[in-house]
């Protein structure tokens, strides 16, 4: 086995995605702990069942500072190491490509890094030149005392911080992802006569959009809700495992990840008729017309939350004129809306958790910053406060948007919103 193997490596010319951004953004964190070492691992292998692991992805402060996204990045560590008075050198610590002429079996024999299993990694001088960063085994890291990401508040703050804005290549790989998701999307609709007939028909709708985030991307960025009925009433539904009705609605809230792990977020609430029964639009039309004033109250210096309150405004308003609420004061309409209305969207789907209230969720809002904005009503189906005819009905819309210097761009404005619009859509995909 450890002989007569032909050269095979990695063409020169070959640069990780963002090479050309990745050393600005180690520079912008080293600039934030002077003389201190500073440790990114990218994660290990979590046990799915017995001898098979999940599919791996590294963390995504590792792919931020590294351009490194594959699943072959596992156990790999990022260390800043202080340099003069104030700068770091990154060192990369990496498992390199198993050697085949140097007595090792593990390029045939390990089972989760051989890489007759698990295909080939870059050895140490092709990983420089992929990332630019110097490179080690990771066999010599040891222990090293410093500052880790994986446990410190700190640092995992900070790290969530400096991603808050994209930069135009990040913006860019998020149109992407947008874009395929779009796709995805109209996929969706072609595939709802086949959907309807099968038992399962949330599934077959799951495959679907999988298919296209797996074609186009690294796969999907979070697990695809596909929900009808009174599914849509659950915030979170992933079982997936219900039968389709043609005269209910479809809540589908799914987004492609592209290979460099960015995400859209994306939701359309759809009549799987083709076409909006009177009170499916009522709802609809409410929970539009509060998405619609929540992107008006987007620009820079806006407080992040202004975009919540302004759509929970015309939910409260509409709320009140059904009857429905005595009046549109206070919160009572949180027990049919449960939560808040948009987050930050990069390298995780709910991007930047870890930053402080102030720079986030208390903050303002800044250019460069990709957000979704989603707001949607939940009337639940045993909810006795509600008209009968109310009761099941869930909608939520959800749209992936950057701030610009005077406002806000759509950058899913490829799939219809308004309710003729999509019927419209529909319509035309259906026919073909």
């Amino acid at each position: 086995m450890a002989g007569r193997w032909a050269p095979s490596p990695l063409p020169d010319s070959v640069r990780v995605p963002g090479y050309e951004v990745t050393p600005g953004r180690r520079a912008r964190l080293s600039a934030r702990f002077p003389g201190e070492r500073l440790i990114v691992p990218s994660g290990e292998l979590k046990v799915r069942s017995n001898d098979c692991d999940h599919r791996f992805r590294p963390h995504s402060a590792y792919a931020w500072l590294t351009g490194l996204t594959g699943e072959d990045q596992v156990g790999h560590v990022l260390v800043l190491e202080p340099s003069g008075p104030h700068g770091h050198e990154a060192v990369l610590y990496l498992r390199p490509r198993s050697a085949r002429a140097d007595g090792t079996e593990e390029f045939y024999r390990d089972r989760r890094y051989g890489e007759f299993w698990v295909g080939r990694r870059p050895d140490l001088a092709e990983a420089e030149r992929l990332t630019g960063i110097r490179c080690a085994h990771l066999d010599t890291l040891g222990t090293p005392a410093g500052r880790d990401a994986s446990t410190d508040a700190e640092l995992a703050t900070a790290l969530s911080e400096l991603r808050l804005v994209k930069d135009a290549w990040e913006v860019g790989q998020l149109q992407l992802a947008v874009d395929h998701t779009a796709a995805g999307f109209e996929d969706v609709v072609r595939a709802l006569p086949r959907a309807l007939a099968h038992p399962r028909g949330e599934r077959w709708i799951e495959g679907v959009f999988g298919l296209r985030a797996r074609a186009e991307g690294n796969g999907t960025g979070y697990d695809t809700i596909a929900a009808s009925g009174a599914h849509a009433c659950v915030l979170h539904w992933i079982r997936n495992d219900g039968r389709l009705n043609q005269g209910d609605l479809l809540l589908l809230d799914a987004g492609v990840e592209t290979d460099t792990l960015y995400t859209a977020d994306i939701t359309r609430t759809l009549p799987l008729s083709g076409r909006f029964s009177p009170v499916q639009r009522q709802v609809y039309e409410l929970v539009l017309a509060a998405q619609e004033a929540g992107i008006a109250a987007l620009r820079p210096g806006a407080s992040f939350r202004d975009f919540h309150r302004a759509g929970m405004r015309v939910i409260a308003e509409g709320l009140a004129e059904w009857g429905v609420l005595k009046n549109a004061e206070g919160d009572l309409h949180r027990r049919y809306t449960l939560c808040s209305s948009g987050h930050m969207l990069g390298l995780d789907v709910h991007d930047c958790a870890k930053a402080r209230a102030g720079t986030y969720l208390d903050g303002v809002l800044e250019e460069g910053q990709v957000l979704t904005v989603e707001p949607g009503l939940y009337l639940q189906p045993d909810d006795e406060t509600l008209p009968a005819e109310l009761r099941g009905i869930g909608v939520r819309i959800e749209d992936d948007l950057v701030i610009t210097s005077d406002g806000a761009r759509l950058m899913s404005g490829a799939l219809p919103r308004t309710v003729a619009g999509i019927e419209e859509w529909m319509g035309t995909l259906l026919e073909g």
